[in-house]
């Protein structure tokens, strides 16, 4: 009867031992990986944060102080309901994905000329003075070749600048 008794201890602590140790190693797993996501979820925010909101783009000579729409949201309302807009301002808006964005004047009070660049940083094309929509219906405008980023000027400027398709441009502080 010892003998019998000694594997029923034997096998209690060896049940104890195995599930302790499981809970253990489970735990620290579950303690590590959450560290983990909070590592992952603070450096999202960091990165986030790090974004910035203005840049230059500059062409051969001159270069433009633009405003960046790097969110939807900010890519939705663009320029519209600006009164005017500087001559060496502008807004560049830069796109996760290279495809082919197309944009439009509605509520736009301003001529614009809109000019797509690809992922090399070379003008694909060029929308010169896009005149404002005042329909509810309104033209698109955009290459059939995918892009980047497009950059918005005031009406009139990449014709009196000389600004021409397969022109490399410098974006700095993206």
């Amino acid at each position: 009867m010892s003998i019998q008794l000694k594997n029923k201890k034997y096998y209690f602590f060896a049940v104890v031992f195995i599930t302790t140790t499981f809970f253990l190693a489970y735990n620290f797993y579950y303690q590590e990986n959450k560290k983990l996501e909070e590592i992952v979820i603070i450096e999202k925010e960091q990165s986030l944060s790090k974004k910035i909101s203005s840049a230059q783009v500059c062409f051969e000579e001159s270069c433009f102080e633009v405003e960046i729409a790097d969110t939807t949201e900010k890519q939705q309302a663009g320029l519209m309901n600006r009164e005017n807009l500087e001559r060496n301002q502008g807004m560049l808006f830069i796109f996760d994905i290279e495809d082919k964005h197309k944009f439009w004047m509605k509520n736009t009070l301003i001529p614009l000329d809109m000019i797509w660049i690809d992922k090399n940083n070379k003008i694909i094309f060029i929308q010169k003075n896009a005149q404002p929509c005042k329909t509810e219906q309104c033209e698109s405008f955009g290459p059939d070749e995918n892009a980047k980023y497009v950059l918005e000027i005031n009406g009139g400027l990449a014709e009196e600048m000389g600004i021409e398709i397969g022109e490399e441009i410098r974006i700095l502080g993206k």
